[in-house]
């Protein structure tokens, strides 16, 4: 704690910059995530290939 008292404005200054610089590369990686959307091209739900229940919707993933 004593030390944050001492410091000079030009670490203080450079304390805010890098902190400042570490906030616009976090957003920026945000930014670049794309959300996806669950359930999309099959990938939630299973059809059964064969047997009586062929190409219907299974309830449970066995």
């Amino acid at each position: 704690m004593g030390y944050i008292l001492c410091m000079n404005v030009f670490e203080f200054r450079n304390l805010l910059n890098s902190e400042d610089r570490k906030e616009k590369r976090k957003s920026f990686i945000r930014s670049l995530i794309k959300s996806v959307e669950t359930g999309a091209n099959g990938t939630q739900d299973y059809i059964v290939k064969k047997g009586s229940g062929k190409n219907k919707i299974a309830k449970t993933r066995q």
